[in-house]
C-alpha cells in the first residue's frame, strides 16, 4: 500500500477497507507517515466522510493500538460514563459515587480538559493529594473492592488515538462526527467497560452547537457501539449556559459534594445526575421507568450512602477526604469579589461561552493539555436563568488570584448575563435519548 494513494482514494470519496485504515494508523505509529500526509488524510475525511463500517474499523484499530483494562475477572457488568463536556459540567463527579452506592460497578477513566473547559480529572484533582494515576491492575482492584474508580487514562491505552487527536487539534479537523466517535469510543473500548452512557451536549458551551448535530453524532455512536460489542445509550442534553452555579475546579467539586450530601435538591446538577443515574439503571434492566429509578437514587443521597461512597473513593485514591466537611482544605484564592446587578429583573440567559472565557482568563482551564491550571479560581453564579435579581444584589462572584485578570473576567461575565422584565421560559435540559426504547424514558 501507499499512503499517498490512500489519501487520493479518500479525496475521491471512496471507502477504505479495514486493512487500509490499519495501514494508515500503523504508519502513523511507526513514524513512516509524515504529519503532512496524515493532515491531508484527515482533511479528506472531513470533506468526504467515513461510513459506519469505516468508523467502526477505525475505532477498533485505535483501541487495539495499546493496552486495555480487563474487568473480566469481576464477572459482572462494569459501567462507564462519558460526557463531551462543557462549562460547569461536574455530573460525572456526582454520578459515579451514586451509581456505586446503588451497587453498580463503575469505572471512569478520563482525560484532561482543553481550552474551553476543565475535564473531570482536572476537577477531581482539586481534592488535595487525590491520585488519578493508577495502573490497570489498581483500577480493576479498586472497582472490585469499592465498586468505583475515577482515574486518568493511561498513555498506554489507545495511544494511536492520542496521537491522532493531537494532529486533529493542529489541523482544524476536530469537528468531524466519525473522527469524534472513533476517538471517544476507542478510549471507551480500551477502558474495559461493557456498558456506556454518553452525555452528548449541544449549545453555546458545547462542541456541538445544535441539537440536530448532537443527535446525528449520538446515533452514530450507538451504532458503532453495537459494532464493537458495547451497549451504549446516548443522551442529548442542552448546554446553552453553565451547568449548575459553580465554574472552576475546587468550586465545582464543592458543588458536587453539596449534592451528594443532600443539600442540593433542585437545579440542573441534581436533575441531570438523577436522570443519568436512572438511564443507567434502565439500561441495565434494573428499573423500567425514569421516575421509579430516580425515586430509588434519591434515597441513596438522603440516607448518606452516596456521600459515604464518595469518601471511600477519595480515601482509596489517597485524597484528603476531610474536604467533605471542611472546604477550607481546598486550595483558596487571594480574592473573592462579589459583583452586583445594575438593574432589577429576571435573568433571561447566561451565555456559557462568555463564562468559559472568564474562567480561562482566571486560569481555571489550560491553554493546552500539558499546561497548568489553577484549582482555586472560578466563578459562582449567584443567580441563574429564571431567577429574579434586585439592583445591587449579588449577581455573580469571582474567585481570583490576580486583580487584572479579575477585571477581564468581569467583562466576560457582564456580557454573559441578560436581564429582562419578563420571567423567561426554561428549556428542557434533555433533548433526546438514543439507544433504549422510547417508552422506557
Amino acid at each position: 500500500m501507499d499512503l499517498v494513494d490512500l489519501i487520493e482514494k479518500k479525496k475521491q470519496g471512496y471507502s477504505h477497507s479495514k486493512e487500509e485504515i490499519k495501514y494508515i494508523v500503523d504508519s502513523m505509529m511507526d513514524g513512516t507517515a509524515l504529519d503532512a500526509q496524515l493532515a491531508s488524510w484527515l482533511m479528506a475525511v472531513c470533506f468526504k466522510g467515513l461510513n459506519e463500517l469505516e468508523t467502526s474499523d477505525l475505532t477498533k484499530i485505535l483501541a487495539d493500538s495499546g493496552d486495555k483494562v480487563n474487568f473480566s475477572e469481576l464477572n459482572e457488568v462494569v459501567v462507564d460514563k462519558h460526557s463531551t463536556g462543557g462549562v460547569g459540567d461536574k455530573v460525572t463527579i456526582t454520578l459515579i459515587p451514586l451509581l456505586a452506592a446503588a451497587g453498580i460497578s463503575v469505572a471512569k477513566l478520563a482525560d484532561r480538559g482543553g481550552r474551553s473547559a476543565a475535564g473531570t480529572i482536572d476537577k477531581i484533582e482539586a481534592i488535595p493529594n487525590f491520585n488519578t494515576d493508577l495502573s490497570a491492575i489498581a483500577i480493576v482492584n479498586q472497582v472490585k473492592n469499592i465498586k468505583a474508580v475515577i482515574a486518568s487514562q493511561d498513555k498506554k491505552l489507545a495511544p494511536a488515538d492520542r496521537k491522532l487527536y493531537s494532529l486533529r487539534g493542529q489541523t482544524a479537523t476536530t469537528d468531524n462526527d466519525s473522527l469524534i466517535a472513533s476517538s471517544i469510543l476507542s478510549k471507551k473500548n480500551a477502558c474495559g467497560g461493557s456498558n456506556i452512557v454518553l452525555d452528548i451536549k449541544y449549545g453555546a458551551g458545547a462542541l456541538m452547537k445544535t441539537a440536530e448535530e448532537a443527535v446525528h453524532l449520538s446515533n452514530l455512536m450507538v451504532k458503532i457501539g453495537n459494532n464493537i460489542n458495547k451497549k451504549i445509550t446516548a443522551v442529548v442534553t442542552s448546554l446553552e449556559e453553565p451547568l449548575g452555579r459553580a465554574v472552576g475546579n475546587s468550586l465545582e467539586v464543592i458543588e458536587a459534594i453539596e449534592f451528594l450530601k443532600g443539600n442540593l435538591k433542585d437545579g440542573e446538577l441534581a436533575y441531570l445526575t438523577y436522570y443519568f443515574g436512572a438511564i443507567t439503571l434502565i439500561q441495565l434492566g434494573l428499573y423500567n421507568t425514569v421516575d421509579d429509578a430516580v425515586d430509588y437514587l434519591k434515597t441513596l443521597v438522603d440516607n448518606g450512602s452516596a456521600i459515604k461512597k464518595f469518601k471511600e473513593i477519595i480515601d482509596a485514591q489517597n485524597g484528603d477526604s476531610s474536604v467533605i466537611v471542611n472546604y477550607d482544605k481546598f486550595e483558596l484564592p487571594c480574592y473573592k469579589v462579589e459583583f452586583k446587578s445594575k438593574k432589577n429583573g429576571y435573568v433571561q440567559n447566561i451565555n456559557a461561552h462568555e463564562i468559559a472565557m472568564a474562567a480561562k482568563e482566571l486560569g481555571a482551564t489550560r491553554s493546552d493539555k500539558s499546561g497548568l491550571i489553577d484549582h482555586s479560581v472560578g466563578i459562582y453564579l449567584n443567580k441563574k436563568s429564571g431567577e429574579f435579581v434586585n439592583k445591587e444584589e449579588t449577581l455573580y462572584t469571582i474567585y481570583s488570584n490576580d486583580e487584572d485578570k479579575t477585571r477581564i473576567a468581569q467583562t466576560h461575565c457582564d456580557n454573559a448575563f441578560v436581564i429582562g422584565d419578563a420571567k423567561p421560559s426554561i428549556n428542557n435540559l434533555v433533548y433526546k435519548v438514543i439507544g433504549i426504547e422510547e417508552e422506557d424514558v
